[in-house]
Formats: structure tokens, C-alpha cells, sequence
């Protein structure tokens, strides 16, 4: 009765809450993040004192395992081998021979032949061969003389090798023919006839050279020469010019010495019979400052002679500027360079046969005071194959030596005296020429097989006394090319001249008389190309003049047209 009491009463306790009315809770709820930071701590370590006992006594005794194989023979056929790396494939090294001698042959009756030959040890000496033949029978038409030419020279050196110096001895000898064949003159046969027109250059020499490793004394060059001619004319020539340079923190002072001594003579003059003399004795030394920093670099210098006129006995003293400069703006893409330079030029018999061959052993020989010449320009890279080079400049010469056309001294009805009478010579004056020129340059590096090159000269002379200046063209150019491929090479080569001027003075005519010929502007090309059949054989072909002009580089001379040579080259060891 009492648990139905308990029960009944729950019941009722329960019900009676369900019945009330529910109120809204007027309290809001919020979540309330509290952060505090961590900060770990790490209780303090305690050595543990005691050490815990090990019980020895007992020994554990190692069972004893007893191994056996049960062998059964089996038949195999592989037999094994050791492990090798495996190699990587290369090309074959090319090997380089010290020696070579070449040979060819091509139209006009034109052999070639050179030779290189030399041996000793690389470490001590070299003693050494350089031999050197081209010649032509010529074979140009409709000319009255002949044309033909050959070059032959020979060049021995010695060399010493040395941990604190090196040094050189050279000696050689060159013989050179060329005819004086440009002429306008029509002769009769039986005067024809009487014409020698040959003209032989020889030339012998012997030199030398020493350098220093580590001394302020870095060393000295040495030649001494003679050259002389068919018409006995001969000329002396003696130069040395040692070198020392100091250097301090990190700038350089240098300074070259010259003792240059020329003395000549012609047998005969172009009027007269009478000998034309000359002798010059140059003392000169060149200082020169070099500062360099990180993207500057600044020579200041100067050239001082004192020149001496030993056949007239007059002296002189000459000072020239010699201050260069460059800046790098833009590392090696962009550079500026400035300068003044000047010289003193000693003329000679020699120098002037190499400009031109055809000149009359009857020459004036004068010294070329080059006052100044001063230029700026830039160079550099546009990228990283491609390089340039120009700059403009001024120059200021006294004594520039200008080719001119001898006058004629037969109108081909009688004879001459000596060949180079005819019209077909040349004299040299002298004028004081001013220079406003400019020069450009340009090389591409395409890739390791082709690569490609440009210049181009631009002068505009002023001169004081003569109304042109003679034989001296203002525009210049090239264009050259080079290809290589595995065993195949092949480069080409244009040449342009601009239009040149000349004053001509027929027989019978007086120099106010003489008129003014211009010789036309020419391009030139040459080609060459060859096969490589190995490390030894080379087959080679050239093609001068391959577009076949009858251009002349001085009034009458035509060169030959299309020439064409071809020959091997076999390289050897001694």
C-alpha cells in the first residue's frame, strides 16, 4: 500500500510539471574563448645515483649446431664474367703535325709551293724552315710587255727558352719580279724589242728579339736589312728599340727607345743621271702612363724623336701626343674609346714598293711628320656573338707621300734609256693632307661552323698644294666569310675599292699640259674551299678575282682576270 502511495504521488509530480506553462529564458548565451599561451617547462633532470647489480654467477652454455651440405652436381654451361663500366663514345682526337709542305698549280702557268719545317724541344728550343714560292707567267691580253711576276722568299729562326728569359734570332732573304708592262705607248716592233721591263727587289735581313720574364727590363728587337733593286740602287736599314716597364700599386709606367738609321741611294734620278742620296738617324723614346680601374682605362704618353738629316746636316726635334681611353658604360656591350695620337714616319725605298711595285728607282725619300690624329668611337657587343667597332677621327699630316705618274719620255717611235721611262712609273710627292675619316667594323660569330666579318673606310682628304690626293681612294670595304663542316671548309672574300685619281703627262707635253684620269672603282672576290682526308692530307682551290674584272689599281696596270688554283697540303712530324 505504501509503494502504491510512493508511485501514485510521482505520478501526479511528474504530470503536474508537464502541465505549467513554459517561460522564455531571458538570459543570452555567448561563447567566451579565453586564450593564454603555452609555455611549456621542463622539469629539472635527475642524475640517477645507483647502479644496478648484475648477476654473473649464471652462465648460459651455447648449444652446439653441427652444419652439413648435401651436394648434388649439376650440368651448367654459363661461365661468369667480371662487371666493366661502360664507356662513353668520343671523337676521335684531332691530331696536330708541327710541319707541313703545300703545293698547287693554276691558270696563267702559276705554281705554288710553301713549306714550314722546324724541330727542337718545346720545353729548350726551336729551330725552324719558312719557304715560300708564287709565281706567274702572266698572259694578260692585248699588252705590249710582259706581266708576268713571281715572289720567292726563305725565313730561318732559332728560338731559346728560358724560365727567366726568352730569346730570338731571325734571318731571311726575298726575291720579288714584276715588270713595268702599263703603258699607253704603242712602239714600234724594232723599239719593242730594245724594252727590258724586268724589275727585281731584293731583300736580306737578319734580326732578333729578348724578353724577360721578371725584370723591369722586359727587352729589346733588333734588325738590320738591305734591299736593293735592278738599277743598283740600294738601301740600309738598322733599327732597335728595347722596352722597360715599372710597375706601381696597380698602374704601369712603360717607356720604348728607337735608334732607327736609314741610308740609301739611286744611281740615277728621273731627269737627270744624277745619284739621289738620303740618310736619317731617329733617336726616339716613348713614356707612357697606364692607369687602370674597374671600368676605366687611361694611357697617357707621348712619342719624343730627335731626327737627324745626315746628308743635308739638319736636325730636328718632334713631340707627339699619344693618350688613349676607355670606358666601359654597359660592361662589354657598350664601350667608349677617345684618343690622340701621332708619329714621326720614316719613309723608305721598301715601304714604298710594297704600296706600289711600279715605282721608278728615281724616289724622293722624306720623313711623314703625323701631327696628330685624334679619334673617338665605340665598341662592344649586341649579343654575345656579335661584335662592332667604329669610330670617327681627324688627322693632320705633313709630307704625305702621294703616287704619281712619271711623264712619258718617248711616244714609242724611239728608244728610252731605261724601261721604266714610258709612261708606266710612278713618282712620289709630298703634300700636307688633312683626314676626315671614318671606320666600321663588324663581326658575327654565327655558330662554331660560320662566321662572318665586315669593314668599311671612309676618308675625305684636304690638301694644301696638289689638287687631288693621287692614287688615293676614299671609300675601302670588305666583306669576308668562313665555313667549316666535318671534313669541308670554304671562306670568301670581297674587296671594293673606290674610284681613284691621276695626273698624266704625255710625251711632248708640259705639266700644265698633263691631265686628270680617273681609274674606276672595282670589287674583288676571292674564294677558297678544300677537303680534308685526314689528319695529314688536305686537298685546297682558289678562285682571285672571281668575277672576272679587268679592273686597274693604277693607270694602265689591268690585274689578271679569273685565276685558278688548286693543290694539297700534307702535314708531317719530324
Amino acid at each position: 500500500m505504501r509503494k502504491l502511495f510512493i508511485i501514485t504521488l510521482a505520478i501526479f509530480t511528474i504530470n503536474s510539471a508537464f502541465s505549467q506553462e513554459t517561460k522564455k529564458d531571458t538570459l543570452s548565451t555567448e561563447e567566451i574563448l579565453v586564450v593564454k599561451p603555452y609555455t611549456p617547462k621542463i622539469s629539472d633532470a635527475f642524475k640517477v645515483k645507483s647502479n644496478p647489480n648484475i648477476d654473473t654467477t649464471t652462465t648460459i652454455e651455447k648449444e652446439k649446431v653441427t652444419y652439413s651440405i648435401f651436394s648434388i652436381p649439376v650440368a651448367s654451361t654459363f661461365t661468369p664474367s667480371k662487371g666493366k663500366a661502360k664507356s662513353v663514345q668520343r671523337a676521335p682526337k684531332e691530331r696536330l703535325f708541327e710541319n707541313y709542305i703545300s703545293a698547287g698549280f693554276g691558270n696563267f702557268t702559276s705554281p705554288l709551293f710553301e713549306a714550314y719545317i722546324h724541330t727542337g724541344d718545346p720545353r729548350y728550343n726551336d729551330l725552324g724552315v719558312f719557304i715560300n714560292h708564287h709565281s706567274s707567267e702572266g698572259g694578260i691580253k692585248d699588252l705590249q710587255l710582259d706581266d708576268n711576276f713571281a715572289d720567292t722568299r726563305i725565313d730561318g729562326f732559332y728560338k731559346f727558352f728560358d724560365k727567366y728569359y726568352n730569346w730570338q734570332i731571325n734571318a731571311g732573304v726575298q726575291r720579288k719580279l714584276y715588270n713595268y708592262y702599263g703603258t699607253a705607248v704603242n712602239f714600234d716592233e724594232t723599239i719593242l724589242n730594245t724594252i727590258d721591263e724586268k724589275q727585281i727587289y731584293k731583300n736580306i735581313y737578319v734580326g732578333g728579339n729578348i724578353e724577360f720574364n721578371d725584370s723591369f727590363f722586359k727587352g729589346a728587337t733588333a734588325e738590320l736589312m738591305n734591299f736593293s733593286d735592278n738599277y743598283k740602287s740600294n738601301e740600309f736599314r738598322f733599327k732597335i728599340a728595347p722596352k722597360l716597364e715599372f710597375p706601381i700599386s696597380t698602374e704601369l709606367i712603360n717607356a720604348e727607345f728607337l735608334v732607327d738609321l736609314v741610308k740609301g741611294k739611286f744611281k740615277q734620278n728621273y731627269l737627270t743621271t744624277d745619284d739621289l742620296k738620303y740618310s736619317y738617324l731617329n733617336l726616339g723614346v716613348s713614356p707612357n702612363f697606364e692607369v687602370l680601374r674597374d671600368n676605366l682605362t687611361i694611357n697617357l704618353g707621348a712619342k719624343i724623336y730627335y731626327s737627324s738629316d745626315l746628308d743635308n746636316k739638319t736636325n730636328e726635334f718632334y713631340a707627339y701626343p699619344n693618350v688613349t681611353a676607355s670606358l666601359k658604360l654597359i660592361d662589354e656591350i657598350f664601350i667608349l674609346v677617345a684618343g690622340a695620337t701621332g708619329d714621326l714616319v720614316q719613309n723608305t725605298y721598301q715601304d714604298y714598293t710594297l704600296l706600289n711595285p711600279y715605282v721608278s728607282p728615281t724616289l724622293d725619300i722624306q720623313q711623314t711628320d703625323k701631327q696628330y690624329k685624334a679619334f673617338a668611337g665605340a665598341k662592344g657587343k649586341l649579343a654575345s656573338n656579335i661584335a662592332y667597332n667604329f669610330n670617327v677621327s681627324h688627322t693632320n699630316e705633313q709630307n704625305k707621300p702621294l703616287f704619281l705618274q712619271n711623264a712619258s719620255k718617248t711616244d714609242g717611235t724611239f728608244e728610252v734609256t731605261n724601261a721604266y721611262e714610258a709612261g708606266n712609273s710612278f713618282n712620289v710627292i709630298y703634300d700636307n693632307v688633312k683626314t676626315l675619316g671614318f671606320f666600321g667594323e663588324l663581326t658575327i660569330d654565327a655558330s662554331k661552323e660560320f662566321n662572318f666579318g665586315s669593314t668599311i673606310n671612309y676618308n675625305n682628304y684636304s690638301t694644301e698644294n696638289e689638287a687631288e690626293a693621287w692614287n688615293l681612294p676614299e671609300i675601302t670595304a670588305t666583306i669576308s666569310a668562313d665555313f667549316q663542316k666535318n671534313k669541308w671548309f670554304a671562306g670568301a672574300k670581297l674587296f671594293y675599292s673606290g674610284a681613284t685619281k691621276d695626273f698624266v703627262i704625255s710625251y711632248g707635253q708640259i705639266p700644265e699640259e698633263g691631265t686628270v684620269v680617273k681609274n674606276k672603282s672595282y670589287m674583288d672576290l676571292n674564294i677558297n674551299g678544300g677537303y680534308i682526308f685526314s689528319d695529314r692530307l688536305t686537298a685546297f682551290a682558289k678562285l682571285n678575282n672571281a668575277l672576272g674584272e679587268k679592273y686597274e689599281p693604277f693607270v694602265n696596270y689591268q690585274v689578271q682576270p679569273l685565276q685558278i688554283l688548286a693543290g694539297i697540303t700534307y702535314k708531317f712530324d719530324l
